[in-house]
């Protein structure tokens, strides 16, 4: 449902630029706004689900997204639009506990399977919401996007409600709480043993028995303020840095303003997380040279992704004749439904070429491959065929590259960390998307033309587009450097008691 609702609202981006008045710089805060929200919101959601169950918070989750979508099908002006789209974002939070209570409900044997049925369900929300949303964009306007997506979210949420039970939420709560105090015994009883010191084991189980009770209680907010603080700040600095020359005396001062904050904020959010109990982002596993390099070619994917295929290619399909093609919503559809199409392909066969030729071959072959494509959209976008192409190209590659990153992520996190790890990965990767925009924008209303005919209003030149294909060529080559370090998996650290 997410995935369709936010791959049908793509052709009608240049659509909401006109009709609110906007630039295209701005513009990608329709993308970013949701994605920064997701990022920040998915960890706390988890925790909240852990603290007050599963079903309850997907459904308190559901329903503000549903809200959300209301108010996104009747905004007149941008500022509404980005209030919901804020909602949307929290919105997106409930993926994690969607995938979470899927672990919860199979077995091992039969997990895979769901797990390959959950990641597919992206993409084929994807392929659906191109292939329909540039029809009823150019027949029937950009609201009823929205307007199409409510009923299908009550649905959901009524079917939640009445036939997901997940009545094993407490007594599973009661049995991890029992299996960690029987370990946490073990532990200081071995420990003790080893030592002679039996005297310390009440006192010391005690303090870790209240260590894991807090942890389970404690959400990172101040984690999630400083971070959200962080990646907006930093955004708006990136933006203006572009505007500086059209009018130095007002844009210096807010460049450094912003910069200033997004350092501040960043240096205060790495302190918190180094006190933090449930950090957002564990240091430790963050400095790892392995997890470190996967996790940015992850990053990598998600800025190139959003930064051409989403943020991009409609704004030149819908640019007038000589700038653009001159297009509408439809083709647009056209021109995007292949790169849908083929992630969705690759997904489902992503567990094949994982278990056929390991982690490392598929990431590599995968950044090639997106090098190759964006490199053909550089030197080749004449044509909507061409495009169509080179975007087909990229499908194949980025997927390949984030099966491949993730997938690394997963062999050479400790067992006992997977859980952080993963949401670690997710939150790096949505900061990443909602970066990706943000650049296209900046490249796009930094190199303005105008067209004969056409008077107030001008469009993205050429140039900008080159900037666009030029810097997602080189984010991938610097990927490639990354996954060719990636040597081996480190070797088991030994656990010392003292």
């Amino acid at each position: 449902m997410a995935m369709f609702a936010d791959t049908m609202i793509l052709p009608a981006i240049p659509d909401l630029i006109r009709d609110f008045n906007i630039n295209y710089s701005t513009s990608s805060w329709i993308l970013a706004s949701f994605l920064i929200t997701g990022a920040v919101m998915t960890p706390i959601a988890g925790r909240l689900s852990d603290m007050y169950g599963k079903k309850k918070m997907l459904l308190i989750i559901v329903g503000i997204y549903t809200i959300g979508i209301c108010v996104a099908a009747i905004s007149t002006n941008f500022t509404v639009m980005i209030i919901a789209r804020i909602m949307q974002g929290v919105g997106a939070s409930m993926f994690a506990i969607s995938f979470s209570i899927i672990r919860d409900k199979f077995t091992p044997e039969k997990l895979a399977v769901a797990q390959g049925i959950f990641s597919s369900m992206f993409s084929a929300g994807a392929v659906i919401g191109v292939a329909i949303g540039g029809t009823i964009i150019n027949n029937f306007g950009w609201h009823t996007t929205f307007l199409l997506v409510i009923p299908i979210a009550i649905v959901l949420f009524v079917a939640i409600s009445r036939f997901i039970h997940i009545d094993m939420d407490k007594a599973t709560a009661r049995v991890s709480d029992k299996n960690t105090e029987f370990c946490c015994r073990f532990i200081h009883v071995r420990r003790d043993i080893l030592l002679s010191e039996s005297s310390s084991t009440t006192t010391e189980y005690d303090s870790g028995s209240r260590n894991i009770n807090k942890n389970k209680s404690t959400i990172d907010m101040m984690g999630a303020i400083t971070l959200s603080i962080t990646v907006i700040s930093f955004l708006v600095a990136l933006q203006f840095m572009q505007t500086v020359n059209a009018a130095p005396s007002e844009n210096i001062p807010i460049v450094i303003g912003f910069g200033a904050a997004a350092i501040i904020s960043l240096s205060f959010f790495i302190m918190v997380e180094r006190k933090a109990i449930s950090p957002l982002i564990d240091l430790n596993l963050f400095v790892n040279k392995i997890l470190l390099r996967a996790n940015i070619i992850n990053m990598i994917v998600g800025i190139t992704a959003l930064m051409v295929v989403y943020q991009t290619i409609p704004i030149l399909i819908r640019s007038p004749s000589p700038l653009g093609f001159g297009g509408n919503a439809l083709n647009i559809a056209n021109v995007q439904l292949p790169y849908m199409v083929i992630s969705l392909i690759v997904s489902i066969a992503s567990g094949f070429i994982v278990s056929k030729f390991g982690n490392q071959s598929p990431t590599i072959s995968g950044i090639i491959i997106s090098v190759a494509g964006f490199f053909l959209l550089l030197v080749l976008h004449s044509t909507e065929f061409v495009i169509t192409t080179s975007l087909a190209v990229i499908a194949t590659g980025l997927s390949l590259t984030q099966i491949g990153s993730i997938n690394i992520i997963l062999v050479n996190t400790p067992k006992q960390s997977n859980g952080v790890s993963l949401g670690m990965t997710t939150l790096l990767y949505l900061i990443g998307t909602s970066v990706g925009p943000v650049i296209a924008g900046i490249f796009m209303q930094a190199n303005q033309a105008f067209v004969k005919g056409i008077s107030g209003s001008s469009f993205p030149a050429p140039q900008s587009y080159n900037l666009i294909f030029v810097t997602a060529t080189l984010l991938s080559v610097v990927s490639i450097v990354l996954a060719g370090s990636i040597k081996k998996k480190p070797s088991a650290p030994r656990i010392i008691i003292k």
